[in-house]
């Protein structure tokens, strides 16, 4: 049971972190986008993305990095993951734009250190033990 457990929060990490890229990756690319050719901007900056990304984005951190927090007790990885996700929250209070990619940028980039901190502390255990 242990090692599936492991084994799921070692995935679920890593989800976190490809998803935070991705993520990252459509906000400057939204903005490159419709700035440049100013086309796309009804699908790329739809609000529903970003709702259902905060949604994605806080199961997967609060799977993953919680199961960790309670396996691990290091305060580090929850704190980060759980401040980006507030700027992730905030992105969506202000009108899209340069704002809510700045936000939205910071959060997913602090929620991804969030996921790799969570990763050293799975591993710290496993190179003593």
């Amino acid at each position: 049971m242990g090692l599936s457990l492991h084994m799921i929060r070692h995935r679920l990490d890593r989800v976190g972190m490809t998803l935070s890229c991705l993520c990252a990756v459509h906000c400057v690319a939204s903005l490159v986008v419709i700035a440049g050719l100013g086309v796309g901007g009804t699908f790329l900056l739809n609000p529903a993305i970003h709702r259902y990304g905060l949604v994605v984005a806080t199961l997967v951190a609060a799977v993953a990095i919680g199961l960790g927090a309670l396996k691990h007790r290091r305060p580090a990885p929850f704190v980060t993951a759980m401040t980006g996700l507030s700027f992730m929250g905030g992105a969506l209070a202000v009108p899209h734009g340069v704002e809510e990619a700045v936000l939205t940028v910071i959060g997913v980039t602090l929620v991804a250190v969030g996921h790799v901190l969570n990763l050293r502390q799975l591993k710290v255990p496993a190179a003593r033990g």
